[in-house]
């Protein structure tokens, strides 16, 4: 049986806070740390991205 549509948005809502908090941190190190650093970090943050997006997608969530 399928997810309601509650569930498919609750699931949306924390894929999304996943990615943001990834981009985040991948930002915060580029700031404070250094570029190649931020470089490594920004490939969670795609990847978390690409996903969230997918499943919005999928589920036609409009963005």
């Amino acid at each position: 049986m399928g997810k309601t549509r509650t569930e498919v948005l609750d699931e949306s809502k924390k894929k999304g806070l996943v990615a943001g908090a990834t981009a985040a941190t991948a930002v915060a190190a580029g700031a404070l740390v250094s570029l190649p650093l931020a470089a490594v970090c920004a490939v969670p943050a795609a990847y978390f991205g690409y996903k969230w997006w997918k499943h919005r997608a999928d589920n036609g969530i409009k963005f």
